[in-house]
């Protein structure tokens, strides 16, 4: 049936044909792991689309809304917490991915002639992401979003000539407020999506012309090759899965919390960027005011410049790491500042002790309702109800705590504790503050 099938389609859309474009084309130098960058980036791409679609369901981008509505998608959608945790995951995983393949592609000199117009498209698909993330991160409306966004926007500013447009096009008024969020919403959903689309087909089609580069030993390239059906689609079939239930797993176990609601009055509150900005970020608390400036535009201007024009500006034909030592050693040293400057900023973080949102204003709604009236914990309060110093070890479920909090005698007949009149959230909260209060 299947096979009848695929003859009726094949007699109309010619899929013989595309399946021999797409599967048949000659791997030089065979199938290999180190070739599997490429195809977990797109994996990744469409990953971030799906799961951004169904995010797009339930938000509202409005300053009024937007915070409340990731909130029902955490708490009140169904999955919906395991969604955004995936596409939480999958922002991280796909920035990791894209740089294994620049780096790859660097490494391998296969930027070299005839592939440098697909590594410059290549370098805008890698502009492109990073504009994703930065739109993105303003979405969710807390106060780590908001500062983050306030801070990159205002170092647009300090660009010459062009740097007051672009803040107020990224701002869409004097202020961050509601037409920013809704034009990065737009910006984020519509045309950057639309912009990586058309810039992922130009540069499979530009792989398809020239072919894969294969090993930098030319030698090896000529003597051996492969198709890409069936042993490198299995290597690459096999990292997608890997890397799918990597980001599954952290998203079940490690969910990103939110902040609390964004708050423009609040200039105390410091934004800590993403990951992949923070070497940047690091950079920026070592330079004098006098030459922020540079920092901020003409350094990272000076480096994708060189990045976009390498094949170019690299005049060495030979693509063995050992014959190209200055290249080398080029990239050697600007990812030895990159991680250096990376984990002294992690350090400085993870050294900063830090309580989940949610947890403090648990702790704050148990104050508020004198629960320490009946309720000791960790030797402070009185001892009519239970202790609940280690409670969260002894109910590690957040669901009897929710019910507990609502009806008492749901879950604990006889109990003389009174029914709660809160909201879904505060009752959330509070769960948390319980569950938080562990021997460890």
């Amino acid at each position: 049936m299947a096979s009848r099938l695929y003859q009726w389609l094949d007699s109309r859309l010619k899929l013989k044909s595309l399946e021999h474009t797409l599967l048949d084309e000659p791997v030089p130098g065979g199938a290999s792991w180190i070739y599997v960058f490429g195809s977990a980036t797109l994996f990744l791409f469409i990953l971030q689309a799906v799961t951004g679609m169904f995010l797009a369901l339930y938000y509202a981008p409005t300053p009024d809304h937007a915070y409340d509505s990731i909130q029902y998608i955490e708490h009140e959608v169904w999955f919906g917490w395991f969604v955004r945790g995936l596409h939480h995951w999958g922002a991280s995983a796909v920035m990791v991915a894209v740089g294994l393949h620049l780096l790859q592609v660097y490494l391998y000199g296969a930027y070299k002639s005839p592939r440098e117009v697909m590594w410059m498209v290549g370098v805008i698909l890698f502009l492109i992401m990073l504009t994703f993330a930065f739109t993105g991160y303003l979405l969710p409306w807390d106060q780590t979003a908001y500062w983050a966004t306030q801070v990159g926007i205002n170092m647009m500013g300090t660009l010459p000539i062009i740097g007051g447009f672009l803040v107020r096009v990224l701002r869409a008024g004097e202020t961050l407020g509601a037409l920013t969020l809704s034009r990065f919403f737009a910006i984020h959903v519509l045309f950057l999506p639309a912009f990586m689309i058309t810039g992922v087909v130009v540069h499979l089609f530009i792989l398809r012309r020239v072919g894969p580069a294969g090993p930098w030993d030319e030698t090896l390239a000529k003597q051996k090759s492969e198709t890409f059906w069936p042993r490198q689609v299995y290597m690459d079939s096999v990292v997608m899965v890997g890397i799918f239930l990597l980001v599954a797993s952290l998203a079940y176990f490690a969910p990103f919390p939110l902040a609390d609601k964004a708050n423009p009055s609040d200039h105390s509150f410091i934004p800590v960027p993403e990951w992949y900005f923070l070497f940047f970020y690091q950079l920026l608390k070592y330079i004098p005011g006098s030459l922020e400036s540079m920092v901020t535009w003409i350094l990272p201007a000076g480096f994708l410049f060189v990045l976009l024009f390498l094949p170019f500006l690299d005049r060495n034909p030979v693509r063995r790491p050992a014959g190209r030592p200055v290249t080398i050693l080029a990239g050697v040293g600007f990812l030895l500042i990159v991680f250096s400057l990376l984990g002294v900023s992690l350090k400085n973080l993870y050294a900063i002790p830090k309580s989940d949102p949610s947890v403090l204003r648990g702790q704050q709604l148990f104050a508020q309702h004198h629960c320490a009236a009946c309720h000791r914990i960790h030797g402070e309060g009185a001892k009519v109800g239970p202790d609940l110093s280690f409670v969260g070890d002894r109910r590690p479920d957040r669901e009897w705590h929710l019910r507990h909090f609502s009806d008492p005698q749901s879950v604990s007949p006889g109990s003389i504790m009174p029914k709660f009149t809160m909201s879904d959230q505060d009752k959330y909260n509070l769960s948390s503050y319980m569950l938080s209060l562990k021997k460890s």
